[in-house]
């Protein structure tokens, strides 16, 4: 049974708490009771979640709930903050109607919860950090939704800095994923941490470590969530992707 399946009727049980178990018992008491998740096989629901979908729910709500506290830093969350927050739920997420529900619920929830940006930056690394790439994919995901509007204001970028420090983000790199969206001619160079006056050799070098760090045969076997590997996924395709086109305009083969 999945996890949808098992939010019925406010009888879900899980075992992490602090500000990330208190949105998620906030929202998932009444997540499906008038949303169209499919619940067909939840005629006798198990309430307690296995590891891996505490962890999918972990994810879930962390992830929702940055996003809201970021959204908030510089004043009342527009129409247009919360579109850019469904569309990264279905463009990078890959996540299917049932489960964008639930994030945005998460997100609203957020929104009224005591808890800073801080603390649910926390317990996310606390839970997540010994996977750097979903750290670093988490600054991207921040600097992209933010970066929607046009322009990064400084109550955004504060909150974005205390995640890098945070989690042991070096700036160089924080940079480089900042240009990314700043320079659209040189996102392929930005992609892949390199300039565009860098070698052959060096680019190449760049390429391999980031090939290495994301394949996903690293995510292999891990207890991660579906959305994060689809992330990982992406985001190694975007690496390939950046490679060959600096190949090409360089009339590499």
């Amino acid at each position: 049974m999945g996890i949808f399946g098992k939010i019925v009727g406010g009888t879900i049980g899980f075992a992490f708490g602090g500000p990330l178990g208190a949105v998620a018992g906030a929202v998932f008491g009444h997540a499906l009771d008038n949303s169209n998740g499919d619940v067909s096989d939840a005629t006798e629901p198990d309430p307690y979640l296995s590891m891996i979908e505490e962890t999918q729910l972990a994810f879930f709500a962390a992830v929702f709930s940055m996003l809201a506290k970021l959204a908030q830093s510089d004043g009342p969350v527009t129409h247009e903050e919360i579109d850019t927050v469904k569309t990264f739920a279905v463009t990078d997420l890959h996540l299917t109607p049932p489960a964008q529900n639930v994030a945005i619920k998460i997100f609203r929830a957020a929104l009224e919860s005591p808890a800073r940006f801080e603390d649910f930056a926390l317990q996310f690394f606390q839970k997540f950090g010994r996977h750097p790439q979903m750290t670093e994919m988490m600054i991207d995901a921040f600097l992209r939704v933010s970066l929607a509007d046009g322009a990064l204001n400084r109550a955004e970028e504060a909150l974005i800095l205390y995640a890098v420090r945070l989690f042991e983000l070096n700036d160089q790199r924080y940079r480089q994923i900042k240009a990314r969206y700043a320079h659209a001619g040189d996102r392929f160079y930005e992609t892949l941490g390199c300039r565009r006056d860098d070698t052959m050799d060096t680019i190449k070098r760049h390429y391999r470590a980031l090939v290495q760090s994301y394949h996903p045969d690293k995510f292999a076997g891990k207890e991660l969530p579906e959305a994060a590997r689809r992330m990982a996924y992406d985001k190694f395709h975007d690496i390939q992707n950046a490679y060959e086109s600096i190949k090409k305009a360089r009339g590499i083969k």
